[in-house]
């Protein structure tokens, strides 16, 4: 299966189809961590988050025959749009299954790329069901969200980006949904330089990689729920997940309060409104989930399409705990 992961034909696929985004330091968070951090800001990706690079690498790969079928994929929101975008690239029409309470803005921006969406299901997982309904019926391209090689091999180009730009580089913390970033970014990583530590992230709320890469049974049916929405997902890809086991070095979880705190910190900070899924990795930092004293660290930031609306609830959320900085 890994021989099928090719992250160097990836990265020519890519090069001139999406950014190469910033490996960005922030003076406060070094000195609030003690360590020099370097953010990938993947919230600058086209479509606002990286889930662009593994449709695109997907998309770009496909034979006119599995074209005429048409595309067809199942999206918490940021998915969607890179499928939505690299579909109408190519000239495909491409229909996405989308949960009913995602952001407007992720669902608004899918449509605004050319696509018919269908809003059903509470979760991706449910979105996922009826999207291979469909796909089981009339044939179309399923491009999946993170169980996919060349999905994976296109979020793999941030791993290789981030160690072109810093080599130095001693540990990345990455967010965990489905696991196609933390696959492809470990796998690039791992295989250029081995002695970098890589860390998963996860949310409280929907830890179901977390509890199976540390011993605990799973409860697939057990209800999920994290204002990080880009990464509830209920159980580890079939793919992914033995690339985690493999090259993961550690998974940790963080609370709603402190993705809420991250989120905060970037729009306070940084002037950058970030997703709950892409302030997970800073908010494990933040909150010193690793030590990480005098290391050089790198953070995905792994996107930034927030709803406005949410900024009051996040700093309601952030009042009672403990101030950073």
């Amino acid at each position: 299966m890994l021989k099928s992961i090719n992250i160097d034909e990836a990265m020519e696929k890519l090069k001139d189809k999406v950014h190469r985004t910033p490996l960005k330091q922030s003076a406060t968070l070094n000195f609030l961590t003690n360590a020099d951090v370097y953010l990938k800001l993947e919230n600058l990706q086209k479509t606002g988050s990286f889930k662009l690079r593994g449709a695109m690498n997907k998309i770009l790969s496909l034979s006119e025959q599995e074209m005429k079928k048409g595309i067809l994929a199942a999206s918490a929101g940021n998915h969607a749009q890179g499928v939505a975008m690299a579909s109408s690239l190519r000239g495909i029409r491409s229909k996405i299954y989308m949960p009913k309470h995602t952001p407007f803005s992720k669902a608004s921006a899918t449509k605004g790329y050319g696509a018919d969406i269908v809003l059903v299901g509470e979760t991706y997982d449910e979105s996922y069901q009826k999207a291979a309904e469909e796909m089981n019926q009339k044939g179309s391209t399923f491009v999946h969200a993170f169980d996919d090689a060349l999905v994976i091999a296109g979020q793999g180009t941030i791993g290789m980006e981030m160690l072109q730009q810093n080599d130095q580089l001693d540990v990345i913390f990455v967010p965990i949904g489905g696991g196609g970033l933390i696959s492809g970014v470990a796998l690039a990583i791992k295989a250029i330089k081995p002695t970098v530590k890589i860390i998963g992230v996860q949310a409280v709320g929907a830890a179901a990689t977390f509890q199976k890469f540390t011993g605990q049974k799973l409860k697939p049916t057990h209800a999920i729920h994290t204002i990080a929405d880009g990464i509830m997902v209920k159980e580890p890809g079939v793919m992914t997940y033995p690339i985690i086991e493999k090259f993961v070095d550690e998974i940790v979880t963080v609370t709603d309060e402190e993705i809420a705190h991250a989120i905060m910190f970037m729009l306070e900070r940084e002037k950058m409104l970030v997703e709950g899924a892409g302030a997970a990795a800073l908010a494990a930092i933040l909150y010193k989930k690793v030590h990480v004293y005098g290391k050089k660290i790198g953070c995905v930031i792994s996107g930034g399409n927030a709803d406005p609306v949410n900024i009051q609830t996040y700093k309601e959320m952030t009042k009672s705990m403990k101030k950073i900085g």
